[in-house]
């Protein structure tokens, strides 16, 4: 068991934040899961040929560790909307004593694979190369399908700060994940294999939920921000939403572009990330959204600097009506 003891002033440093690079190494290592590609099979599918064509000759070999992957990789958010520039900067500036030093983790007793050992002799020259092949990678597989990523995200952090809330940091932390518990001021992590006690001291605990870390709870219990990497509520969701088809009836009674926009809005989205999905300007979804929210089919809340809309229940309701219609 793995025991985080809080102080005072680190309950007022638990914060949120989206990793978009969590997102993607994650998802980089979920082939060897066989639950997780199942759970996941649509976008495995979607993406599959993509990827195959692409040439990772530094990232695929630093994420083929079953036990170990460099911490240089994940850099942990540093603000609740983290944007991939933003850290792929910050691997790209990772000290070399520190890509070193982790490199030899990786290889633990034996050898580093001879495709590292540039990396390992000359890191600064070939981080670059490296963080060339993450925005590749990112931008055949993950983005593409961000919007729906960071919909479920938002949607799991507004949760969790209703909880919070309602029922204080004891709820908030109570039901993260099966593999923790809090209690007694201290955030225990359930895994038997592992002993170990730290205190805080001030830097608090980042969370970051993480649709590709399904089931799984990662752990980072570095001194300077600890962090836990969790599965978000409705991971599943991601991918059937999506693909919900708007049927005739809905159609002639709302317009058909009003009718796809409130199909995709089962997980909250920005106007920005509608109008990108769907192909339309953003004056246009602008317009619609006011329609549909005075209508009571959309409803709006603030995250950030974003406003966020997400379908209601009478619009969900209005969308498996017009479903039922276009059977009979």
């Amino acid at each position: 068991m793995i025991e985080l003891l809080f102080e005072p002033g680190d309950l007022a440093r638990i914060r949120f934040a989206r990793s978009p690079v969590q997102e993607l190494m994650s998802s980089m290592r979920i082939a060897g899961h066989a639950d997780r590609t199942r759970m996941h099979q649509p976008w495995v599918q979607s993406v599959r040929g993509a990827v195959s064509a692409l040439r990772l000759d530094l990232l695929r070999p630093l994420l083929a560790g079953r036990r170990y992957v460099p911490d240089f990789l994940t850099p942990p958010p540093d603000r609740m909307d983290t944007r991939l520039p933003d850290e792929l900067a910050r691997v790209r500036s990772t000290p070399e004593a520190t890509v070193r030093a982790q490199l030899e983790l990786l290889a633990g007793d034996g050898a580093l694979p001879e495709a590292l050992l540039p990396l390992y002799e000359d890191p600064k020259r070939h981080l670059g190369q490296l963080a060339a092949e993450m925005q590749a990678y990112w931008r055949v597989a993950i983005d593409p399908v961000w919007s729906r990523l960071a919909g479920l995200l938002d949607a799991e952090i507004g949760h969790r700060a209703d909880q919070l809330t309602s029922g204080g940091i004891v709820r908030l932390l109570g039901n993260l994940h099966p593999e923790l518990e809090y209690a007694d001021d201290a955030l225990r992590i359930l895994w038997p294999a592992w002993q170990s006690q730290s205190r805080l001291d001030g830097a608090g605990v980042l969370l970051v939920p993480c649709v590709f870390a399904w089931p799984s709870l990662l752990v980072d219990t570095d001194p300077q921000c600890p962090t836990l990497v969790y599965s978000p509520r409705g991971v599943g969701q991601v991918w059937d939403g999506s693909a919900r088809s708007v049927t005739p009836p809905v159609a002639d009674l709302l317009g058909r572009s009003r009718a796809a926009l409130l199909a995709r809005l089962d997980l909250p989205l920005s106007t920005t990330q509608v109008a990108r999905d769907l192909g339309l300007s953003v004056a246009a979804v602008s317009e619609h959204l006011s329609v549909l929210r005075r209508s009571g089919l959309v409803r709006s809340r603030r995250a950030g600097r974003q406003v966020l809309y997400q379908r209601t229940a009478l619009g969900t309701d209005l969308l498996g009506a017009g479903a039922g219609a276009s059977i009979r």
